[in-house]
């Protein structure tokens, strides 16, 4: 319907060149919703993914600029970061009781103030090596955009078809149910924080690709972003109902929306009140068509 809309509002909105710039603008937002959706299916929530990206391609962008490492050794300990941090929200979820929103809260300060400390809050050039990872490669996409594609195929069959994945909707469903039925929620809650870290640190490697900088204010904003495109794709915020595809598409109508009205010259604060409401929109489809089913 989107598509649709701008097609008949603009002259070159349904061209290939828009659909590859949309496509190749998709792994950072795409990889950090993926992690998010394991978390809120457990019934958490996880507002420290925007500072992670940034701590992790501060850390990125140090190795190859300031340490001298090559690339690989750089993406491995961007990757090592983001998962460094999700491991410690989610030891500290699972060990003491305490809100995840808190949690991550805490995590948000604690991620950027030390991205800011490894930049010297100043960004840093990384120059070709690493932007080379953002080639287009085939159709005019980059690596990371097949990677993020290869991404969400196996997160799906994950949640669909593996132990694991049965877990995390058990946990999210029912907490006691879960563990009176032998699942422990504190191993599920500390998988979960963890793979979502993870996937901070590989959007992280995406965006220092695309830009040949780390940026130290990197994905201000990405955590809600990410929230928002995981409410668009169905995913209940209770817990226990939700998918990796349908998560995608959220992530696809986010990109396409801000692409069209881009192209419709709309400037960005009515922009934003639009998403909002498409947001919120969303939501209520959601909450009828579950009361429906």
């Amino acid at each position: 319907m989107l598509v649709a809309v701008f097609a008949a509002g603009t002259d070159h909105f349904l061209s290939a060149a828009t659909f590859r710039t949309v496509a190749n603008q998709l792994p950072d937002l795409l990889l950090v919703s993926i992690g998010m959706t394991f978390v809120i299916l457990t019934g958490g929530i996880d507002l420290s993914v925007g500072s992670i990206v940034a701590l992790s391609g501060a850390v990125a962008g140090a190795a190859i600029a300031d340490w001298q490492l090559p690339v690989g050794a750089a993406v491995l300990l961007a990757i090592g970061a983001g998962a460094a941090c999700g491991l410690a929200n989610g030891i500290l979820v699972s060990r003491w009781p305490l809100p995840s929103f808190i949690v991550t809260l805490g995590m948000l300060e604690i991620a950027r103030g030390a991205t800011y400390l490894v930049t010297s809050s100043q960004t840093k050039y990384v120059g070709g090596s690493i932007e080379r990872l953002a080639a287009p490669i085939a159709f005019g996409l980059t690596v990371p955009v097949l990677a993020a594609a290869a991404v969400v195929v196996l997160g799906q069959l994950a949640l669909d078809r593996s132990v694991f994945g049965r877990r995390v909707i058990a946990v999210g469903s029912s907490e006691t149910a879960a563990f009176l039925s032998g699942i422990d929620p504190r191993v599920v809650r500390l998988a979960v924080f963890t793979i979502s870290g993870l996937m901070a640190g590989l959007a992280a490697v995406s965006q220092t690709a695309r830009l040949a900088a780390a940026d130290p204010n990197a994905g201000m904003g990405l955590e809600l972003q990410a929230i928002a495109a995981v409410v668009i794709g169905g995913t209940s915020l209770m817990g226990g109902r939700g998918s990796i595809v349908a998560t995608m598409l959220g992530v696809v109508i986010i990109a396409v929306l801000g692409a069209g009205l881009a192209q419709l010259g709309v400037q960005e604060p009515t922009r934003r009140l639009i998403t909002g409401g498409v947001i919120i929109a969303a939501a209520l489809v959601d909450y009828y068509r579950t009361r429906i089913g």
